[in-house]
């Protein structure tokens, strides 16, 4: 079974991450969930949708990493010491970002929109991205900010509310 990006997530890690980084398990099963999704309706995939949401369950118990086989991402996922992150279903991230412990990616009111990430972005440690709006292509945002406007590519968003730092 070859799943699709999980070589550019793998790539980003070290050698030995299945084993130390958990982080790496739960970017595991949300891969086998999108590839189950792409599958032909069938006994087979009824099976292993079952078995993803399983793994879904004692993983995001294990390493608190919680985003499902919804979520929207590209290659290259990378998440630095795991727990407590939380992504709304329906965010979308791009290609090759990075994470942190402690974040939550997702809307500021019930039914609200929610966030799209672009490629290259890197959130810090228990940084809050809320609302409708966009990260911009390689923005960074600082540990512990709550952003709840777009930030431009490049730029980089600190403190709460975050506050935009163009880029140089």
């Amino acid at each position: 079974m070859k799943l699709p990006d999980f070589d550019a997530d793998r790539a980003r890690y070290p050698v030995s991450a299945f084993v130390r980084e958990q982080s790496l398990w739960a970017i595991a099963v949300y891969r086998f969930g999108r590839w189950n999704d792409s599958r032909p309706p069938g006994f087979s995939k009824k099976l292993c949708d079952r078995i993803y949401w399983f793994l879904f369950r004692i993983v995001e118990t294990l390493t608190g990493v919680s985003f499902t086989k919804a979520v929207e991402i590209g290659p290259g996922l990378r998440i630095h010491h795991f727990g407590n992150i939380f992504v709304h279903s329906k965010v979308k991230m791009g290609a090759n970002c990075t994470l942190r412990q402690g974040v939550t990616i997702g809307n500021r009111h019930e039914d609200g929109g929610v966030p799209v990430l672009e490629d290259e972005v890197e959130v810090g440690a228990y940084a809050q991205i809320l609302g409708d709006i966009r990260i911009g292509k390689g923005a960074k945002i600082g540990a512990l900010s709550v952003v709840l406007q777009s930030v431009p590519p490049g730029a980089t968003a600190v403190g709460i509310p975050a506050k935009i730092i163009p880029p140089k």
